[in-house]
């Protein structure tokens, strides 16, 4: 019933650094190719946090964009948008919020890790509680069924499961269901229709998952019904009411630590980035200052890479002959802190280059970014539209 469909977003908070590419973008890329994905600036999300400095939002949306494209993502292929610029986020990030039990909020791992790690804002506000269920409500409105994410977010895809399962079980419900589940049954014809109920009662019978999917895969087959009859039977099968929002699955992605230039996480807050497309030369002075093994304070000391933030980068960049050559020169000495750095210089430039080469033409005309992101907008608003008119009318707002 639902087609496999990707969304994925991030704030616009600053400029985006090697750690956002390896970690999120080179996912995104590969991704793009293997479903139909939706990539989403995050600023109603920005505001949960940088709602008293709102600049940096403005400043970071256009920039942000630009970078995502300079790393790989492709308007043609992605839908490129603004969460803002969809105002049906909001519309049933509110509706949702008339159902969802403030308990389920409060429970989120990641809500009490925030509220200690940004200790110094004042994140007392429901806009912060209630990030969890703006981020169901960007799922749902898609009717996402793929959430890329790591494994310490899979509670937020859970509770976004838990939402459309209440959703769906509270407003499924629709008067003489049974009876227009049976006649829906009777459209399929014959063959089809007495497969399904067989399917149906092997699995609410004897738990034959296999069934389940089975009966899923023909009714996403099966052409001549409308799509309320769709949502009722795929409802029916489970014992249910009409499946009216999805429940997302995770999917997981491996973790990718990118080093910072100090050998921790490479993360803004720690002040030790390197930008998506910084100067070839800032790039180079700063690999250079970079910090190394204490024990080579002079050109003969012999050292341990393992005890060297430089180390890491190489494991990203450089080739195996690359590491060798690093292990045995610094561990005898036979090469400098200087020369040990310059592969990793060459590795960041060269994976920098295209970057800059795809990004040029959004900077030299502007208009460009723009309208892609207008025609991205459309098209998600397309799609959150045919959302919201089934929500509005199971919760008895649709006045048609």
């Amino acid at each position: 019933m639902f087609p496999d469909r990707v969304l994925s977003g991030m704030r616009p908070t600053g400029k985006l650094h090697l750690g956002h590419y390896h970690g999120v973008l080179k996912n995104w890329v590969k991704l793009q190719s293997e479903y139909e994905c939706l990539f989403m600036v995050a600023d109603l999300h920005a505001l949960t946090t940088a709602y008293d400095d709102v600049t940096v939002i403005e400043k970071s949306v256009w920039d942000m964009v630009i970078d995502w494209i300079a790393a790989g993502v492709d308007p043609a292929q992605a839908t490129i948008f603004i969460q803002s610029r969809v105002p049906e986020h909001a519309e049933l990030h509110l509706l949702l919020s008339m159902i969802t039990p403030l308990s389920w909020l409060e429970r989120v791992p990641t809500y009490k890790d925030q509220i200690e790690k940004l200790s110094s804002k004042d994140l007392g506000t429901y806009g912060f509680l209630g990030y969890p269920l703006l981020q169901a409500a960007d799922i749902l409105l898609y009717r996402g069924t793929l959430v890329p994410v790591g494994e310490d977010q899979v509670p937020h895809v859970e509770i976004t499961r838990e939402i459309a399962r209440r959703f769906n079980h509270m407003f499924g419900k629709e008067p003489n269901f049974a009876e227009k589940a049976e006649a829906a049954i009777k459209k399929m014809g014959g063959k089809k229709g007495k497969l399904y109920e067989e399917l149906r009662t092997r699995y609410q019978q004897e738990g034959d998952v296999e069934a389940l999917e089975s009966a899923r895969a023909m009714l996403a087959d099966t052409q001549n019904l409308s799509h309320g009859d769709m949502e009722r039977l795929f409802g029916y099968l489970e014992g249910g009411g009409k499946m009216i929002l999805p429940e997302s699955q995770p999917l997981l992605t491996s973790a990718s630590r990118m080093p910072g230039l100090d050998g921790a996480k490479m993360s803004k807050s720690y002040g030790n980035t390197i930008s998506l497309r910084e100067d070839s030369d800032a790039v180079a002075k700063k690999i250079r200052q970079m910090p190394t093994d204490p024990a080579r304070v002079r050109r003969t000391d012999v050292g341990d890479p393992e005890k060297c933030p430089v180390w890491q980068l190489h494991q990203v960049y450089s080739e195996d002959s690359t590491k060798q050559w690093v292990i045995e020169g610094c561990k005898t000495a036979g090469i400098g802190c200087i020369e040990c750095k310059q592969p990793v210089i060459d590795g960041v430039l060269a994976e920098q280059k295209p970057m800059f080469e795809r990004a040029q033409p959004y900077l030299e005309d502007p208009t460009l970014v723009r309208n892609l992101v207008a025609d991205g907008c459309e098209r998600a608003r397309d799609l959150a539209r045919e959302t919201m008119r089934d929500v509005r009318e199971a919760m008895g707002l649709g006045y048609d």
